[in-house]
């Protein structure tokens, strides 16, 4: 605008087209449009000089826009269907401006047609300009192109998804290759992500690939669960692009085709033969690319990611994310939960049996949870068929049966009495298994509460007299009242029998 007012004002002092064009560098045809544009407005120079850029741009700018003529009127209309023709696979402006031309002879040439149809695809579908800020996101993406490995025993070529991950602000770049575009190798890679880069953004922009997103939709996608419980351990949030909008992830997109030229040309010569290999020499040339000053500016992606973005990232936390797996099943009726993959049995509060609940597990730890609570979390243990299970999701009954053993009932025994101690320990002795016994030492130690200490002392040591060792031994000395008699007058009319060839309770039967 100052340029036009330049003009005017040299013209109303009495200069010429000609030295006007040359002062103020127009082109003399540009100084014609002005001018006569002025002379006709029929407005003194005061009063043009008076009005502001914008008043001065509406009225001046109108003189130089020139009414499209009928080619290009013609051409106008073809955009559309040239938009649409143009997102089918092979086809090209080249090919669409030869039809173009086959239609209309006389039309613009190629150079033209490029020009105006950029322009109204600009107007009609513009792009919006985002200003990241440091720390902020993560994009992320598979790449189109894969890589290759070769089985060193059988030469097999195996193809190899590639992962490119960008930071908005600074553009630092991160490439590895993985197995699959699978939850497991897509997290991990993630993972490696962060871990790289020494910090976690705020948020992490993936595309819509399965091991992302479950459900696709414009304003609430459904996120993974096994990828939302990533992010929420390393504290950062997962905004998902729009599907089918690759503008949402230009910097990704962009990062990718820059991979194709200065990370995939150095590898395709080479020969790799295993994962490892292949990313350790995909490092050293993404170092040199992170390294290499940006075009035109006189820093590089690292230099810049050091300045800006390293200190806006938040810490890592303490350990590593532990890739879990999810199984669900119906508590059984002995407190216990099937993992299938292990064929091992976990136990649970007893209060849950018959209660449908959600196991996650990974490679150490195993979790079961019910309505979001957790309520046992054990060793993973890879035996199958055997049980592991913790004393407290017992019932008080079944606690009880699990301290069976010979130490316990020893113990107990003793409490009461050395010679009740000697019979238990006889009976253990006589059980070619310590546990075919326990029901018998239990019941033998209960009379305590029946008969009392004493009446279980003396009976005790009856039997031990006769060397009887039995539940129904002591059970008949106490109902029968022999542990009153005196000793002789027993043995009188109980004559010792024959131990090595007949059991206690036939005798006395």
């Amino acid at each position: 605008m100052s340029k036009i007012r330049q003009i005017l004002r040299m013209y109303t002092q009495g200069r010429s087209k000609l030295s006007i064009a040359t002062h103020t560098g127009v082109s003399r045809n540009t100084v014609k449009v002005y001018l006569r544009a002025f002379s006709s407005s029929g407005c003194s120079f005061e009063q043009i000089d008076a009005l502001n850029d914008k008043e001065l741009d509406d009225f001046f700018g109108k003189s130089r826009e020139h009414a499209p003529n009928d080619r290009l009127i013609a051409l106008q209309r073809c955009f559309p269907s040239i938009d649409r023709e143009l997102k089918r696979t092979g086809v090209s402006r080249m090919m669409l401006w030869e039809a173009y031309m086959k239609e209309f002879p006389d039309g613009l040439q190629y150079t033209q047609f490029c020009f105006y149809y950029n322009q109204w695809k600009n107007r009609v579908n513009p792009v919006m300009h985002l200003d990241h800020k440091a720390g902020d996101k993560l994009f992320i993406d598979f790449a189109g192109q894969k890589l290759t490995i070769v089985d060193k025993d059988t030469g097999e070529v195996i193809e190899v998804e590639v992962f490119v991950a960008i930071l908005a602000a600074s553009q630092l770049t991160y490439v590895e290759a993985v197995m699959s575009q699978q939850k497991e190798d897509f997290i991990l890679a993630c993972e490696n992500t962060l871990h790289y880069i020494g910090g976690v953004p705020a948020a992490i922009v993936p595309d819509n690939l399965k091991a992302a997103v479950t459900k696709s939709s414009r304003y609430e996608p459904t996120l993974n669960d096994t990828f939302a419980d990533f992010a929420d351990h390393y504290g950062t949030t997962i905004l998902p692009a729009r599907a089918y909008r690759p503008r949402d992830k230009a910097l990704v997109e962009g990062a990718v085709k820059i991979a194709y030229s200065r990370i995939y040309a150095p590898l395709n010569k080479r020969t790799f033969h295993s994962l490892p290999e292949l990313n350790s020499a995909i490092l050293e040339v993404l170092e040199l690319h992170n390294t290499q000053l940006l075009k035109g500016r006189n820093y590089s992606r690292r230099l810049q990611f050091e300045e800006i973005e390293r200190e806006a990232l938040n810490p890592l936390p303490v350990l590593r994310y532990a890739f879990k797996k999810q199984h669900y099943a119906t508590v059984m009726k002995n407190g216990h939960v099937n993992l299938g993959v292990d064929k091992h049995y976990y136990s649970v509060p007893f209060r849950f049996i018959g209660k449908k609940v959600k196991i996650l597990y990974c490679t150490s730890n195993v979790e079961v949870f019910y309505h979001y609570e957790r309520i046992a979390m054990h060793k993973r243990m890879k035996s199958p068929y055997n049980y592991t299970t913790d004393r407290e999701h017992m019932a008080t009954t079944h606690r009880f049966v699990t301290d069976w053993t010979p130490e316990r009932f020893l113990e107990w025994a003793t409490s009461i009495h050395d010679d009740v101690r000697l019979y238990i320990l006889k009976i253990l002795e006589r059980k070619q298994h310590p546990e075919q016994a326990y029901k018998s030492c239990v019941g033998i130690l209960g009379f305590a509460k029946k008969a009392g200490n004493e009446r279980l002392i003396n009976a005790c040591r009856r039997a031990l007299g006769f060397g009887i060792y039995s539940y129904k031994t002591i059970q008949m000395i106490l109902e029968k009242n022999m542990d009153q008699y005196p000793e002789s007058l027993f043995a009188d009319e109980l004559p010792m029998p024959n131990h090595d060839n007949i059991r206690g309770e036939d005798y006395y039967q």
